[in-house]
């Protein structure tokens, strides 16, 4: 089968590999679609030595399409049901499985995409009790929920105890992940929503998608947030963006008591001493979602009540994809489809 792979440090292209048989306890994946992620651009661009991984690989970790083969001892699912599989292949067996955080599984920097093979190819295989089924939603659609979508749900979970009926709550950067942190918001909780966003269409989508009010990233975000907010400050704030200027707002406008998710990639930094942010209020970086996390969010598409903003391509056009992806051209997610 024809699959586009990570062939060294730097090098990319499509590459012919053996079609998977699925073996015990597995079942094989045909690819309906395939989410283009910013994680898999820091893979292309990364020098030898920088990464805990083998080569070659096969990318891809926002995956949906149908199950083709099931292999024996595997129950409960059926030839060509559409499912979602979970970006990651957890262990089952260490503390963080044991307690259900299977999104910090010890093996959690190897999955498929990332370290294995994963959806940017015909076929995929994967463990059972890693995919979920999608009922009538579409696998060309939907491969973005599998990680944009679940990643911003979890991080948004992370604070729903501390929102309120009278709670303001921030969204900051409303691209692949932070439109669907704006959405699960307005579905979940009664909190006023205050978007933060640089692009003018950006802008108008996050209004659309249920934020209460929008204002423009830049220069003076500090002070222009805090007068949004009102006093008191907001009893959680999702970053999404993750800029020396974004954490330094986050810091400066949560509330006491309140939240701060860093979720974006960004790579800013801030000083962090005592009352650098207000009392009592946590701080965390979030990474992914569990595999039942992952239900929740499928379950909250079939809602129908779920914007999926995608940007579909031709599996010829992948480089193309990942180039609008790097130039920040995307209005959406890119999604590859690899069976056309």
């Amino acid at each position: 089968m024809r699959a586009y792979r990570l062939l060294d440090w730097q090098r990319a292209d499509f590459d012919d590999i053996p079609v998977p048989e699925a073996g015990p306890g597995q079942v094989r994946v045909r690819i309906g679609g395939v989410g283009l992620c910013h994680s898999d651009v820091i893979f292309l661009d990364s020098p030898a030595g920088l990464l805990p991984y083998e080569l070659p690989f096969t990318l891809g970790h926002e995956i949906a399409g149908w199950i083709d083969a099931i292999g024996a001892g595997v129950d409960g699912v059926g030839l060509d049901e559409a499912v979602a599989v979970a970006c990651m292949a957890p262990c089952g067996e260490c503390r963080w499985c044991r307690r259900g955080q299977d999104n910090y599984c010890v093996d959690t920097w190897h999955g498929r995409g990332f370290g294995t093979d994963g959806g940017l190819a015909e076929y995929v295989l994967v463990g059972a009790g890693q995919v979920v089924p999608l009922g009538d939603l579409d696998p060309k659609l939907v491969a973005p929920l599998t990680d944009a979508g679940a990643t911003s749900y979890h991080a948004v979970k992370k604070v729903l105890p501390k929102l309120y009926d009278d709670s303001t709550v921030v969204v900051i950067g409303v691209g692949g992940l932070g439109a669907y942190g704006v959405q699960w918001l307005r579905m979940l909780s009664s909190a006023r929503i205050i978007a933060v966003e640089a692009k003018p269409e950006r802008i108008t989508a996050a209004a659309d998608l249920g934020a209460h009010e929008v204002i423009e990233a830049g220069e003076g975000l500090s002070k222009r947030l805090a007068a949004a907010i009102g006093d008191g400050g907001a009893d959680a704030i999702l970053d999404f963006v993750g800029s020396d200027a974004t954490i330094r707002a986050s810091m400066r406008n949560v509330a006491k008591a309140g939240a701060i998710g860093l979720v974006g990639q960004g790579f800013g930094s801030a000083e962090v001493r005592y009352g650098a942010w207000a009392h009592d209020a946590d701080l965390f970086n979030p990474q992914g979602a569990t595999i039942a996390e992952l239900g929740e969010v499928i379950a909250l598409a079939k809602s129908g009540d779920v914007v999926v903003e995608v940007e579909q391509f031709g599996f010829d056009q992948v480089v193309e994809a990942y180039d609008r992806l790097k130039a920040g051209t995307l209005n959406g997610r890119a999604v590859v489809l690899p069976n056309g």
